[in-house]
């Protein structure tokens, strides 16, 4: 059995607006692929399936992309679920 960890989740933008809330805390896998993190987002929060492919990943501030790589989160980490950044 895989042991949990408590991660701090931070939305931004529309995220927010979607989720309802600006951060929560949930209690996930510390093992766990980015893929299941995500699904495990969508099911607290349904609306955020509409704009899944509009929404970059960043954990412990580093972007990671959302597919089958593997996370080593720890107790506290931070994973914040930003709009798409553009730059000019």
């Amino acid at each position: 059995m895989v042991p949990h960890c408590q991660v701090e989740v931070l939305y931004f933008a529309k995220n927010a607006e979607i989720a309802g809330v600006r951060s929560e805390t949930i209690s996930v896998p510390q093992e766990i692929k980015v893929l299941q993190l995500w699904n495990e987002l969508e099911t607290r929060h349904p609306g955020l399936a509409d704009i899944k492919n509009q929404v970059i990943f960043a954990i412990r501030q580093e972007y990671v992309e959302r597919g089958d790589q593997l996370l080593q989160l720890q107790p506290g980490n931070e994973l914040a679920i930003t709009p798409p950044i553009s730059g000019g």
